[in-house]
């Protein structure tokens, strides 16, 4: 066996500069948001948490707090984002993808499921209608 060892490519860490993570403060989003973390760590991406919140609903605590608490002292950039939609109008699946065209992301990363209350299901339809659509890399993670 020989020693040598190729020096490490980073092509990744120009592919995905900019990482989404969706969050509703389940824990599935919230893992979600530590593998983003972890990617960002080795390839000096950017994260932007975002919360979509349904017009007219305040949250007894706000998903981004939960977020904000979890990144605190990681050492990545991040930037939190709350954005409202109207339900009648359009899904928080539709605002998610809205949000990945206009801010020019590489890839999403989200939990497998929100906060359903079924856990027979192991991907929830927020996930799948994004993984779907998607313009750009998703990872789901479960």
């Amino acid at each position: 066996m020989s020693s040598y060892r190729e020096a490490p490519t980073y092509e990744i860490s120009f592919l995905y500069r900019k990482i989404l993570v969706p969050v509703d403060g389940s824990e599935h989003s919230l893992r979600a948001l530590d593998f983003a973390t972890d990617l960002a760590r080795h390839y000096g991406s950017k994260i932007t948490v975002l919360y979509v919140r349904p017009k007219g609903y305040t949250p007894e605590k706000n998903p981004l707090d939960k977020a904000k608490s979890r990144m605190e002292g990681k050492g990545v950039a991040v930037e939190f984002k709350e954005v409202e939609a109207d339900p009648w109008v359009e899904s928080t699946a539709k605002a998610i993808l809205d949000e990945l065209s206009v801010g020019e992301y590489d890839m999403i990363v989200l939990g497998a499921r929100g906060r359903t209350l079924s856990s027979e299901l192991s991907i929830g339809s927020k996930a799948l209608a994004i993984a779907i659509n998607s313009p750009v890399t998703v990872v789901i993670v479960r």
